[in-house]
């Protein structure tokens, strides 16, 4: 399988990928194309992973899973590689207010069940939430939501795809990879400003 284009959607579960968009990278590939640039975003610096073409991670500094660091290739600057000029430009437009939704190619390594869930999370429209819960009913089972809970923790594409918009049952905080403090500031920078007194965070 290749990397394919992902689109994250704004429009709802009608417009949601299927689990067949996010592909995992050709790993005899891997050791030749694979390398990572560091990207200063307002929420610390970001470690990028492309494979060729693709984007198949984005890591913060003290990432929960926070994968074997030897799988991240050469140390490249960020300026010198073409492969992180669009990441970088689409999230700083989304790190300034000014984008919505990303259209990247990525080829993130993952199970099946994981990629059906990440899939899931990329058609989380822009400035909403859902469960756990609501995320193993969607997958057809709703007594899944812990082995849900343990794929979007798992997710290597963080922001990009977007796993800080799945709240606890209640609408609370839960776990982060990144963790609360950051996930707690890119649902802010999501959230319009006359809904933030309806937070329990």
């Amino acid at each position: 399988m290749t990397p394919t284009r992902m689109r994250t959607s704004r429009q709802g579960s009608t417009a949601r990928l299927q689990s067949d968009r996010l592909v995992p990278a050709h790993k005899k590939e891997k050791q030749m194309t694979t390398r990572h640039a560091l990207y200063a975003s307002p929420i610390g610096n970001l470690t990028l992973v492309v494979d060729g073409d693709a984007l198949v991670g984005i890591y913060f500094p003290d990432h929960w899973t926070n994968p074997d660091t030897s799988t991240f290739g050469e140390l490249v600057p960020l300026a010198s590689d073409g492969g992180f000029a669009e990441p970088v430009r689409q999230l700083a437009e989304y790190f300034a207010g000014l984008r919505t939704t990303f259209d990247l190619t990525t080829a993130p390594i993952g199970s099946e069940f994981q990629r059906s869930v990440w899939a899931i999370l990329a058609g989380i429209p822009f400035g909403e939430t859902v469960t756990y819960g609501q995320i193993a009913r969607e997958l057809g089972s709703p007594t899944m939501a812990r082995l849900v809970g343990g794929a979007v923790g798992s997710n290597p594409l963080s922001i990009v795809v977007p796993c800080h918009r799945v709240v606890g049952s209640n609408g609370s905080l839960t776990g982060y990879a990144g963790g609360l403090e950051r996930k707690r500031f890119l649902l802010n920078l999501e959230e319009p400003e006359e809904a933030s007194s309806e937070r329990l965070f």
